[in-house]
């Protein structure tokens, strides 16, 4: 079981959060492990990372007015979140920018858990190379490795420290959280038997 007094907020915590709260609850105050590794997508999205050097030419780079770029940069804050993003975008207005890929299809708009996972990583790169993060950037890999820029407000990054503070409480305190909303989330959730949303 995780040391809960030590937890530190990861992307894939955030994900998993915003997909339902109470997968964060059962997979790390209960301590049942989310067998992820018989997920299809999972698996997918894990071989585009590891291939993404290929994905992603420089040209693109390059139209966004990129003038240094850093690949799978490991990140930590002092506020208890930490992760490893796909590419840090330094720009030509002295602006940085996350970059992240995803086995996905672009569905003409941009889902609330990839806009918070981009406004995750950019307060990680502001916190550590003190520079505004104002835009992230997806490629996703299943639309022709189409690149979307999301725009990241000061809205957007008092939303996340909201989100984060409730994730460390369901964490920290064991608070058994709400499900989500969306009930289709359910029948592709691995907790769903244990869940009394199924009931």
């Amino acid at each position: 079981m995780i040391d809960q007094t030590a937890f530190s907020i990861t992307a894939s915590h955030l994900l998993e959060y915003l997909f339902c709260p109470r997968f964060t609850y059962f997979e790390y105050v209960l301590d049942i492990p989310q067998h992820e590794e018989k997920r299809f997508k999972v698996q997918k999205g894990r071989e585009i990372h590891e291939d993404k050097q290929r994905i992603n030419p420089d040209y693109l780079r390059k139209k966004l007015g990129c003038i240094e770029r850093k690949s799978s940069v490991y990140l930590s804050s002092a506020r208890g979140i930490r992760g490893i993003v796909d590419e840090i975008l330094f720009l030509d207005d002295e602006s940085a920018a996350p970059l992240d890929y995803k086995y996905a299809e672009y569905k003409e708009r941009t889902f609330k858990n990839h806009k918070y996972q981009l406004t995750f990583y950019g307060q990680l790169i502001k916190e550590n190379y003190d520079v505004p993060v104002k835009r992230g950037f997806i490629i996703y890999t299943r639309s022709r490795n189409k690149l979307v820029e999301v725009p990241i407000t000061e809205k957007m990054y008092l939303e996340l420290d909201i989100i984060i503070g409730d994730l460390t409480n369901v964490v920290q305190k064991g608070i058994y959280p709400k499900p989500t909303k969306y009930k289709q989330r359910c029948s592709d959730c691995c907790y769903r038997n244990l869940c009394e949303r199924t009931i």
